[in-house]
């Protein structure tokens, strides 16, 4: 058997192993709209930026499934939860974006880094998922991780934190409602629903916010292109999610810090300290134990 063949077989056995591929996956797609939303944010304001790359992301998926001849696939069979989810998720964003606007990437991924610890409880005691002692560990080391990077007490917080925050616990709740998604209902399904809600509600947050101002050839072009990451990113993160448990695999959110540090400096020019990178030795640590 050669080195891919078993590698494939390996992801094959292994549900967990399978989900948090794609979850690594997942995020570092996340990555490339976070930095495209943090360089729109300096031109426009952040529900007009959300509005847009939703927007985008939607008539994407919509000519995708054109052209698939999969329209049908994009209509829910149970609708309940496919919006809740899509509120949750729609509120996220809004709270994510803004956090993206105000803080530097790194700081803002870093409390968004509450939500595998919040999964992990959650999970525990919504869907009765058990985690192993080693894995509670990596769980918990990985949140030493979020804290040694955060520097808490020397960093001063404000409204950019808390809104970090905020959409750890919504973005949380939100996987959670992934594993309670029937077999039945498609992942499409599931992605155009949130796309949907996300665009009406980041339109109707932008107009009363002072309208939407037109955007250039440029701003076009980067808001299309941040769209094509948010999509591939929301499909990846769907099927990880309904592949393994979710306590399992939302710690494999902690491995967006090394995009995060890695785009803050070539495009942002923020420095990397050493106690970040001491923060990301760490949760990468957690990452393997989770797994184990």
């Amino acid at each position: 058997m050669s080195a891919d063949a078993g590698i494939v077989a390996g992801l094959a056995a292994r549900p967990n192993l399978r989900g948090a591929v794609l979850c690594l996956l997942a995020f570092a797609v996340f990555s490339g709209t976070d930095v495209l939303v943090k360089l729109l944010t300096q031109h426009f304001p952040v529900p007009q930026v959300t509005f847009m790359v939703t927007l985008a992301a939607l008539v994407l998926l919509l000519l995708q499934a054109a052209a698939t001849g999969r329209g049908a696939a994009l209509m829910p069979r149970y609708p309940r939860l496919a919006m809740l989810r899509a509120l949750l998720l729609a509120v996220d964003t809004l709270l994510i974006h803004y956090a993206f606007a105000v803080l530097p990437l790194a700081e803002a991924y870093l409390l968004a880094f509450l939500t595998p610890v919040l999964v992990a409880i959650l999970a525990f005691l919504l869907l009765g998922e058990r985690l192993s002692m080693l894995a509670w560990s990596g769980v918990v080391i990985g949140f030493a991780g979020v804290a040694i990077a955060l520097r808490p007490g020397v960093v001063a917080l404000s409204m950019g934190h808390a809104a970090a925050a905020g959409s750890a616990l919504v973005f949380a709740l939100s996987l959670l409602l992934l594993r309670r998604a029937k077999s039945a209902e498609s992942d499409g399904a599931l992605v155009s629903t949130l796309l949907v809600v996300q665009t009406a509600l980041a339109l109707a947050v932008a107009a009363v916010a002072g309208g939407v101002a037109p955007p250039g050839p440029g701003d076009i072009a980067m808001v299309v292109a941040a769209a094509a990451f948010l999509l591939a990113g929301h499909m990846l993160l769907v099927r990880a999610f309904r592949t393994g448990d979710a306590s399992v695999v939302a710690p494999f959110q902690y491995s967006q810090i090394v995009w995060g540090c890695l785009y803050g400096a070539l495009i942002f020019a923020a420095p990397v300290e050493l106690h970040t990178l001491a923060g990301a030795a760490v949760i990468v640590l957690s990452g393997w134990l989770v797994l184990k």
